[in-house]
């Protein structure tokens, strides 16, 4: 089969790429840019479009399947020559249901917490040598890619966005897919650009309920009301399974998970993360793994890539870095650490970069997230503001959203790195916890290791 990516560099769409490559696809693609790691691993399996920009020359007849990404535009000239031929086009979400239509498909969805569940069940099948397809948005350990479609595999795994499809397609990605298996872990508003309201996004979610194959199953977090609540009024023939955040303790730094064989030490922690496993375990559970054999499995599950991830540690010092943006996420991340280390001063560190964070009307939702916090900075770019076509945002603005008076902002990358690299931890020592979906104008994460 031939296949055209249009935006084949994006994060997931080289992955798919390189699946579909080693499923024995004729794989072709082009973009305006490719950035690492994209390029090096596209590179490698020969992937690589000889120049960059887009050639409609190169799109012709033969070609099965147009796959676009939502890194093109709708006037991609690409795109144009394609519909002009009456090719075959998909976004990244159909056609991952096209290779899927014959397996159990299993769909995590929730604003938050759906990245780590899904690398929570594949690290349980790994583990247990059970082959499942997938699709992630983590690179995991252990996992060469971040999607992997076969012909044998019985069950696929997929973490279920609720962004929007294509250019051209404006449905959410989990809406597409059609699961035999759902999860919700949790419904925090967020991607307001596309979802104007707080009850047009809690109604992506019911749609994505209403999706499930009849006679499937939905996992949902009972903990969060809005999950509940549209849980338990959707009328479709599914079978309900509630999950809720399990009993645990902390021990020196340890945290330790209640089993039906006593406390199980475990390398995750917080309760937003404990909450995760227990949706992960009734997913592992309905895909054939016995409860057993999931605790011996998870024991082992060092987290997804950039969530909660710890970047060093020494004697007296410890720092993080999480992918944390949305106000519950950041209030749940920042909880969990000052619940790992009770007794150090927790400098957390939020970067607004999304277009939700930067929005005036949404910073409101922030109050209360850091106040777990011992020390609360937060870092935006006016750069970032202007490159969104947003209105700007204030200091005053920030420092009222957040509710706190000693809150520190920074809007220069230099100053607010001059920051970080002057801190001096005091006698208890320090936990510095780095959150943000970008960089921090340019902050190298590996030179943070020589702060603790």
């Amino acid at each position: 089969m031939r296949t055209h990516f249009i935006a084949i560099g994006g994060a997931a769409m080289h992955n798919l790429a390189l699946a579909l490559h080693e499923k024995g696809y004729n794989v072709t693609g082009s973009d305006d840019a490719i950035f690492e790691p994209s390029k090096s691993r596209l590179q490698a399996k020969g992937l690589l479009p000889a120049e960059m920009g887009w050639f409609p020359e190169k799109i012709t007849k033969d070609i099965d399947a147009i796959i676009l990404g939502m890194h093109a535009k709708a006037d991609n000239p690409e795109l144009l020559k394609a519909q002009e031929l009456g090719l075959t086009i998909y976004s990244y979400p159909e056609f991952l249901y096209e290779q899927s239509k014959n397996k159990t498909r299993v769909v995590i969805g929730g604003s938050h917490g759906k990245t780590t569940i899904t690398s929570m069940i594949l690290h349980v099948m790994h583990y247990h040598n059970v082959e499942v397809d997938y699709m992630v948005g983590a690179q995991l350990e252990g996992f060469d890619t971040m999607v992997r479609l076969t012909e044998d595999a019985d069950f696929i795994v997929l973490e279920g966005d609720e962004y929007l499809s294509s250019p051209t397609d404006r449905r959410p990605k989990f809406h597409l897919y059609q699961p035999n298996i759902a999860l919700i872990s949790g419904i925090a508003w967020d991607h307001i650009n596309v979802f104007p309201t707080y009850e047009n996004y809690v109604e992506q979610f019911e749609i994505f309920i209403s999706k499930i194959t009849n006679g499937g199953i939905l996992v949902y977090n009972e903990n969060d009301p809005e999950v509940k609540r549209i849980a338990e009024t959707a009328a479709n023939p599914i079978r309900k399974i509630p999950y809720h955040t399990p009993e645990y303790s902390v021990e020196n730094g340890t945290t330790l998970l209640e089993t039906p064989e006593g406390p199980m030490p475990i390398e995750v922690f917080g309760a937003h993360n404990l909450n995760n496993l227990a949706g992960a375990k009734w997913i592992c559970q309905n895909m054939g793994i016995d409860e057993a054999d999931f605790y011996e499995a998870i024991a082992t599950f060092k987290g997804a890539s950039k969530r909660l991830e710890k970047i060093a540690e020494s004697s007296k010092n410890v720092a993080y870095k999480d992918f944390a943006h949305s106000p519950s996420k950041v209030a749940a991340t920042t909880k969990a650490v000052k619940e790992q280390y009770p007794d150090r001063t927790l400098i957390a560190c939020l970067e607004l970069h999304t277009y939700s964070s930067l929005n005036a009307e949404f910073l409101r939702q922030y109050e209360g997230a850091l106040d777990n916090a011992d020390v609360a900075v937060v870092f935006y770019s006016p750069d970032a503001v202007k490159i969104k076509q947003l209105e700007e945002v204030t200091y005053e603005q920030i420092a009222k959203a957040f509710n706190r008076e000693d809150l520190i902002i920074y809007t220069n990358p230099v100053e607010f790195k001059d920051y970080l690299f002057n801190l001096k931890p005091d006698s208890n020592g320090m936990a510095l916890l780095l959150m943000s979906s970008g960089n921090y104008g340019g902050l190298n994460f590996d030179e943070v290791k020589k702060l603790v």
